[in-house]
C-alpha cells in the first residue's frame, strides 16, 4: 500500500487525552496528541464551540521555547501566540495548534547554534542555510490529523505565513479569511523580521 504523507500522519498520530486549562485570559481546554513513530507531542489549545457553519479563529505555532517561554527579544514569536490567544478569547470561540517543531524545525541546540552564527553577522536565513538546514524545516501536515480530531474543514487563520495557508489548502482545509498577526518590534529584531518579509515570504 502506498500512503499520502498526511495519511502517514494520521496513522501514527494518536489523541491522548483533554483538560481544562485556565488561563488569564479565560479557562481554554488543552488536547494532547503524539506522534507514534517520533514520539513528538503536540497540544492544541479551544475554546468555546468550534463546530457549526463558521470556521473558528485559528493559529497555528510552532514550538519556541526561548521566545514563548523566556521572553527572548530576538523574535515575535511570544507576542504572537499571547495575541493569537487573545484574539480567540475576545471572539470566545477559537484553536491554537501548538507543534513541536522547534526554531523553525531545526531543533532546540541547532537554533542556539544559529544564533551564534547570527551574533557573527547571519541572518536567519543564512545561519540556517550553513547548518544544512533548509531556512525554514518545518511541516505542516500534522495538522490534518488534529483538525479531522476536531472535524474541522475550514479555518480563520491567523498568520502572516503564506506557506501554513498553501499546506492547508493542500490537505483540503478552507481558508475563507487570513489575519494577519503584527507585534511591535525591537532592536533586537528588526533583522530578524525583515528577513521574514524579505527572503520566507510572510505578509508585512
Amino acid at each position: 500500500m502506498t500512503w499520502t504523507r498526511y495519511e502517514e500522519h494520521f496513522l501514527t498520530l494518536k489523541y491522548v487525552a483533554s483538560a481544562a486549562l485556565p488561563t488569564q485570559w479565560g479557562q481554554f481546554t488543552i488536547h494532547g496528541f503524539e506522534e507514534l513513530v517520533t514520539g513528538k507531542e503536540h497540544v492544541a489549545l479551544t475554546l468555546g464551540d468550534i463546530g457549526g457553519d463558521t470556521p473558528p479563529l485559528c493559529r497555528i505555532h510552532s514550538e519556541c521555547l526561548t521566545g514563548d517561554c523566556l521572553f527572548s527579544l530576538r523574535c515575535d514569536c511570544g507576542p504572537q501566540l499571547q495575541a493569537a490567544i487573545e484574539s480567540v478569547a475576545r471572539e470566545g470561540r477559537g484553536l491554537i495548534l501548538y507543534l513541536r517543531q522547534e526554531g523553525r524545525g531545526i531543533g532546540l541546540l541547532n537554533k542556539i547554534k544559529a544564533y551564534a552564527l547570527q551574533d557573527s553577522g547571519a541572518d536567519t536565513v543564512e545561519a540556517n542555510v550553513q547548518l544544512g538546514f533548509e531556512p525554514d524545516n518545518r511541516e505542516y501536515q500534522i495538522c490534518k490529523p488534529i483538525l479531522d480530531h476536531f472535524q474541522l474543514k475550514a479555518l480563520r487563520l491567523m498568520t502572516n505565513n503564506p506557506r501554513k495557508v498553501k499546506a492547508l489548502k493542500e490537505m483540503g482545509i478552507d481558508v475563507p479569511e487570513i489575519i494577519p498577526i503584527h507585534t511591535e518590534a525591537n532592536p533586537h529584531n528588526e533583522s530578524y523580521l525583515s528577513v521574514k518579509v524579505d527572503k520566507l515570504g510572510h505578509m508585512k
